[in-house]
């Protein structure tokens, strides 16, 4: 889907943990009861906050299709992600997501997708079947 004219909001550290700590909690819940349907063999899912409660590592591994990597980046007040299938495609480094306030919604700005864009199309490859993390991310 194409969002015109997304923009990095100019979030507060308050709003930023806020947003983010729930993206994070939302879509690990998610993907506890996706496991769960699915029943997926090496599937195990993991997130863990620092000890200030300031960041935030979601690890997602998915057996022999590879590990994503999720974590909260608060001096940047973003959310980045390293995904298995990008290091297939060769391409080096995590994607940066900003959020937007108007549309509600994690953007990579070089090429304007949102996180759950990303997340849908390959984790729906990965499991066989429809995922959309969407609802849990919004």
């Amino acid at each position: 889907m194409f969002f015109p004219n997304s923009t990095n909001s100019d979030l507060s550290d308050s709003d930023y943990h806020r947003i983010s700590d729930a993206t994070m909690e939302h879509l690990l819940e998610f993907l506890e009861n996706l496991n769960d349907q699915l029943d997926f063999g090496d599937f195990d899912i993991e997130y863990s906050v620092s000890q200030c409660k300031m960041s935030g590592v979601l690890t997602l591994k998915c057996g022999s299709e590879g590990t994503y990597v999720l974590n909260k980046q608060p001096p940047n007040k973003q959310i980045w992600l390293s995904s298995p299938i990008r290091l297939i495609e060769c391409v080096s480094g995590p994607k940066r997501y900003d959020y937007d306030l108007m549309y509600k919604k994690w953007f990579y700005h070089r090429d304007n997708t949102t996180l759950d864009e990303l997340l849908n199309n390959e984790l729906s490859t990965i499991f066989c079947t429809k995922v959309d993390v969407s609802q849990a991310i919004s």
